[in-house]
């Protein structure tokens, strides 16, 4: 799960909009952001934090400095530890051609000391858009975690999985249809990208565009198969 090679799968499946969204770091970001554009690709700067209550909640922004800035409070918050690298591997850093820059011993897995409702609040600080993970999911699913969604909670969407089709999900989350909800491959191995997507009806590919599309405005909208 190298960028290059996130780049040439997406690529390979016609995909016009990625987000790279690694557990609570976004280091590899900007290096598979330049690569994406050389293939016409918009690569979203993301994150996935993981909030105090073990909440996966999905930050994507505008831009790298962004993005960046979230990562610094997120490294700020994280429970101490260091990465096990017989257990989860090597958290590697590497620049477009897929040599190694450096690692980051930093425990990415584990959580953050923020809870769930500041996790979004940062994110929307920063101009992101703030989209719990996997909702269907028990594991670090916000449903699963929680019980059920706070209403006061400000997301901007709700993430299904690959696990689960829109019409089950429907059957199960039927209460939270106010949201907007998107589904991803959530690929942690090559094999997975593009396993499901989401259709986006909008005027460009650009965080702007998605943005307005989540919000449904002036006929844009999201299309779940």
């Amino acid at each position: 799960m190298t960028p290059y090679r996130i780049v040439e799968k997406a690529a390979s499946l016609g995909l016009n909009i990625i987000a790279i969204c690694d557990h609570n770091s976004v280091e590899n970001v900007e290096v598979t952001k330049r690569l994406a554009k050389e293939k016409g690709i918009n690569a979203i700067p993301g994150i996935e934090v993981t909030s105090f209550e073990e909440v996966h909640i999905v930050g994507l922004f505008r831009d790298i400095s962004s993005a960046l800035r979230i990562q610094d409070i997120v490294y700020d918050n994280l429970q101490p530890g260091e990465n096990d690298v017989d257990a989860f591997g090597y958290q590697v850093v590497v620049n477009e051609n897929d040599e190694v820059l450096g690692f980051n011993n930093r425990l990415l897995i584990g959580a953050t000391n923020l809870s769930v409702s500041k996790v979004v609040e940062t994110i929307h600080s920063f101009g992101g858009l703030a989209i719990a993970s996997h909702i269907d999911r028990e594991g670090f699913g916000i449903i699963g975690q929680l019980g059920f969604i706070p209403p006061e909670l400000n997301l901007d969407a709700l993430e299904i999985s690959r696990n689960i089709t829109i019409d089950e999900a429907k059957k199960r989350f039927g209460e939270y249809s106010r949201f907007p909800w998107i589904t991803s491959s959530d690929a942690h191995e090559l094999s997975n990208i593009g396993k499901v997507s989401t259709g986006l009806f909008m005027e460009h590919s650009t965080f702007d565009e998605l943005c307005l599309t989540l919000k449904g405005a002036e006929g844009r909208k999201v299309i779940l198969y």
